[in-house]
C-alpha cells in the first residue's frame, strides 16, 4: 500500500517549503506563486496554499511512483480562497463545518477556508460561502507537531507564517462557527479516510 509513505512524502515537502519561506515572503493580495520571485517576495493566501497543496500532491506521485493526483487536480486549487475550497471538497469529498472543526477531527493535513470579510473587494465579488482566506495545516516531521501555514495580511507577523494549530486556533476562534468556517482533506485517500460525504 502506497498511501502512508506518499503522506510522509507529501507532509515532509509541504513542512520544508513552510518552514523555508516563513517570516521570509510578505502579504500582497491577488499574487501568487509568481510573487515569490519578486523582491521582496509576496504573496496571497490562496497563491500559497495553492503552493504547499501543489508540492504536496507531486511529492506523493513521486513516492508512489504512479498518478495519485492528476494535472486537473492541480490545475483546480490555482485560484482563490473560496473556489479552491469548493474545488477540494468536490474533488476529495467529506467538508467539516463550524463547530464540527476541533483539534481532535482535524485531519492531519486539512486546508480551511474562512469567511474573514476582506473590504470592498470582497463586496464586489461575492464568493462561495464567502470565504475570504485559507490556510493549510502542516506537521513537524521531528515530532508531527501540527503547525498553521498562510500567509496573512492582517495579523502580525504579515505574510507566509506558522504558527502552532491549537495557538492558531485560540485566536481564530471568533471565525470557527457554522456558516463562518470549512475545512477539507485533499489528502484523505492517502490516509485511508472516507472521501465521501
Amino acid at each position: 500500500m502506497c498511501g502512508r509513505p506518499a503522506l510522509e512524502a507529501s507532509g515532509n515537502m509541504m513542512w520544508e517549503l513552510a518552514e523555508r519561506y516563513a517570516g521570509h515572503v510578505g502579504y500582497q493580495s491577488g499574487t501568487k506563486a509568481a510573487g515569490l520571485n519578486l523582491d521582496p517576495p509576496v504573496i496571497d493566501c490562496s497563491g500559497w496554499v495553492a503552493l504547499l497543496l501543489t508540492v504536496g500532491m507531486n511529492a506523493a506521485n513521486q513516492r508512489a511512483n504512479r498518478t495519485l493526483f492528476n494535472s486537473e487536480d492541480v490545475e483546480a486549487i490555482q485560484t482563490w480562497s473560496d473556489r479552491m475550497i469548493e474545488e477540494l471538497e468536490r474533488r476529495f469529498g467529506k467538508i467539516l463545518g463550524g463547530d464540527q472543526i476541533t483539534l481532535e477531527s482535524l485531519p492531519s493535513y486539512a486546508t480551511l477556508g474562512l469567511r474573514q470579510g476582506g473590504g470592498d473587494w470582497a463586496k464586489n465579488h461575492p464568493r462561495p460561502r464567502g470565504i475570504t482566506h485559507v490556510v493549510q495545516i502542516v506537521r513537524r516531521p521531528q515530532d508531527g507537531a501540527r503547525f498553521v501555514s498562510e500567509s496573512q495580511g492582517w495579523a502580525e507577523p504579515c505574510g507566509v507564517r506558522l504558527v502552532p494549530l491549537t495557538e492558531w486556533i485560540e485566536v481564530t476562534r471568533e471565525f470557527i462557527k457554522p456558516g463562518e468556517a470549512w475545512a477539507v482533506n485533499a489528502f484523505a485517500k492517502l490516509e485511508g479516510r472516507p472521501t465521501s460525504n
